[in-house]
Order: structure tokens, then C-alpha cells, then sequence
């Protein structure tokens, strides 16, 4: 059991000053997956309030370390503890369908949450509340070593001869789907034909120089010195940078909205109900902001200053989830797989 201090901080958002969150440690590629720490900021001698069993992406790790604390200093989370697994995304999706223990799943993208729906593990209203289902939202942004030396400020940039770029393998990796669709629809955005932002696709995942299987895994990859652009999540390169490490962020003038889904599995006891209930609350949702995602209460995302690209859309825009799963995603016969199979990369599904 890992037993969280709280420490002074300030968030990537430019929230007020709350508590710091551990420091981060990115794990190595695949290590997440097998992370099962629990989180708990219960005092000595306190009676337990339930445990939470919560699978989630990689991505948010420290930010829950946080919530975590938090939560169990309210009177609904008062002994409660959150026993977390964090990995890819669509792979801890198949480990919940597979028998992985699960209160509470949070997923990078819609159809992972499908997944577990389809299984009969969530309820199929659980996109039913005045959020949609959706915790937290952010943005695909470009992540570029200090001082941006090969001047990487657009799309264009990242399929330039000797551009080396780091994104996840999309069929293990919710971040990857979003920074494919990110890429094709920023094309269509500046005028180009499906076709036209088809084969940016192809020039984009031929300078990729490595594809590792998770969000929070590609950020190490990068850490480690490879590469000269990652493409990632604004609240994982903005919780790096608040950390220290050396990197700047990049707002690509076209990019998407991305949307993170939430819900509680149909064997949820109280806890991790209440818990759900704190993370989209006021309180929760300015936690989150601090850690650099864009809260889904516009109430508490006003409180934030995020940069606004010139153009945001949404998944929606490009078919919705479904339609693009299909199209680009098949292992068989998506674009995106013939494009990765042709590079030699696995196109093997979580």
C-alpha cells in the first residue's frame, strides 16, 4: 500500500495553490500496466470506508494520487482507499472484460468504455449524465526538447525530412488514436481532401521512430533523448513541465478536443460511487485543472487560462468513434493498419 503525504504545489493550469502531487515517476514501457498500487491518505488508527478498485490509462497516475488524498478528506471519502491499475488504455479495457477487479474505469477514449459496456460490466447509460460520461477533457499537443530547435510549430513540421517523431502504437494506446485523428482531421481543417490528409498519415507514422504502447511510455521514450517531437496529451506534457523536466509544449493551430470517459461498473459499492461523485464536482474537476486537464464543468474551467488553438474540433466532426474505429483502426483492414504493417509495426489489439 503506498501511503500519500501531501506536499505544497501549484498546477500546470494556473490554478490556486493546493497540494502537491508525489513525484512523478514514469515507468518504463509496460511497466504501468502492471501497476496495482493503492493510494490512500487515511490517518492512524482511521476505519476503512471501502476500497475503490480503479483501472484506469496511464496517463492520469499523479493526478489520482492527488484526488485520492483529497477525496479522503471529505466526509464521503473519509477511510476510503483507491487501489489503482493503471496501463494503455484499450489494454486495461480488455483486462476489466478479462476479470481484472474494477469500481471505477477510466479510459482514454469512448470505444474502450464500449468495450466494457458490451461485456455487461457498465451500464449502457452511463454516458447519461450532464457530462456526457466524459471526467476530464484536453487537447493533442506537440511536446518539442527547450527551446523548439527544429522549429516545430505545425502539422507540416512533423513530416519534414530528419523530423523524428515519437507517438504510442494506436493498437495498444487510447493517446495514439487521438493524435492519429488529431493529425488527419487538422488537415481536412486547412482545406485538404480525405485522401490528401490519408497520406499525411502515412508520412507522418514514416518518421516515427518509435510507437511504445502507452502515453506515459512514449513521454519516457522521449525523456530518454529519442526523438525531436512527441505528440501527446496537453495534461501529460504539461504535468512534465510543471515537473521540471525538459521539454516545451506546442499548440498546434489545429487540433482536437479530447475526451476522457468515466463510469462506475455495474458491482460498485457506495465508495466508488461517492468517489466518482467528488471527481466531477467543483472540487474535483479544480483538482484536475490543476494537473493540467481541462475540467468538463465550464464553471471551473473559466477559473483556467489554456491556450485555445485556432481551430478545435471534435471526434464527432470525423464520423464519431465508430465510423473511425472501422475506417482507420481495423487490425485488418484500417488505414492506419495497412500503413503500420507496411512499417513493420505490431497491429495487435489490448
Amino acid at each position: 500500500m503506498l501511503r500519500i503525504t501531501p506536499q505544497p504545489t501549484h498546477a500546470p493550469g494556473e490554478a490556486p495553490s493546493r497540494v502537491r502531487p508525489p513525484s512523478r515517476r514514469i515507468a518504463a514501457v509496460g511497466a504501468l500496466a502492471a501497476s496495482a498500487l493503492a493510494l490512500t491518505a487515511l490517518p492512524a488508527g482511521a476505519q476503512s470506508g471501502g476500497t475503490v478498485n480503479l483501472v484506469a490509462y496511464s496517463t492520469p497516475k499523479p493526478a489520482f494520487a492527488v484526488l485520492a488524498t483529497d477525496f479522503a478528506k471529505t466526509k464521503a471519502g473519509a477511510g476510503v482507499t483507491v487501489s489503482p491499475s493503471f496501463g494503455p488504455s484499450g489494454t486495461q479495457a480488455t483486462s476489466v472484460v478479462n476479470g481484472l477487479p474494477a469500481d471505477l474505469v477510466n479510459f482514454s477514449l469512448e470505444p474502450d468504455m464500449a468495450k466494457v459496456v458490451k461485456a455487461g460490466l457498465v451500464s449502457s447509460s452511463w454516458d447519461k449524465g450532464s457530462t456526457k460520461g466524459m471526467v476530464t477533457d484536453s487537447i493533442v499537443s506537440f511536446v518539442v526538447r527547450p527551446g523548439n530547435p527544429k522549429h516545430i510549430t505545425t502539422w507540416a513540421d512533423l513530416v519534414k525530412s530528419g523530423v523524428q517523431v515519437i507517438t504510442p502504437n494506436v493498437f495498444s494506446s487510447g493517446s495514439a488514436k487521438w493524435n492519429i485523428m488529431a493529425a488527419y482531421g487538422a488537415e481536412l481543417a486547412q482545406g485538404k481532401t480525405p485522401a490528401q490528409a490519408q497520406a499525411y498519415l502515412s508520412q507522418l507514422l514514416r518518421n516515427a521512430v518509435a510507437q511504445p504502447d502507452s502515453a506515459s511510455a512514449a513521454l519516457q521514450t522521449f525523456l530518454s533523448g529519442q526523438g525531436d517531437v512527441l505528440l501527446d496529451y496537453e495534461d501529460d506534457a504539461l504535468y512534465a513541465k510543471s515537473k521540471g523536466e525538459p521539454v516545451d509544449v506546442i499548440t498546434p493551430p489545429q487540433t482536437i478536443l479530447i475526451q476522457n470517459p468515466i463510469a462506475v461498473t455495474k458491482t460498485a459499492g457506495p465508495a466508488a460511487k461517492a468517489f466518482l461523485a467528488y471527481l466531477l464536482s467543483p472540487a474535483g474537476q479544480t483538482v484536475w485543472g490543476q494537473q493540467g486537464y481541462r475540467p468538463v464543468l465550464p464553471s471551473v474551467a473559466a477559473k483556467f487560462k489554456f491556450p485555445q488553438p485556432k481551430t478545435l474540433f471534435t471526434i464527432d466532426h470525423l464520423g464519431g468513434w465508430t465510423a473511425v474505429n472501422t475506417k482507420f483502426f481495423d487490425p485488418q483492414t484500417g488505414i492506419v493498419a495497412k500503413d503500420e504493417q507496411s512499417l513493420g509495426v505490431s497491429t495487435a489489439s489490448g
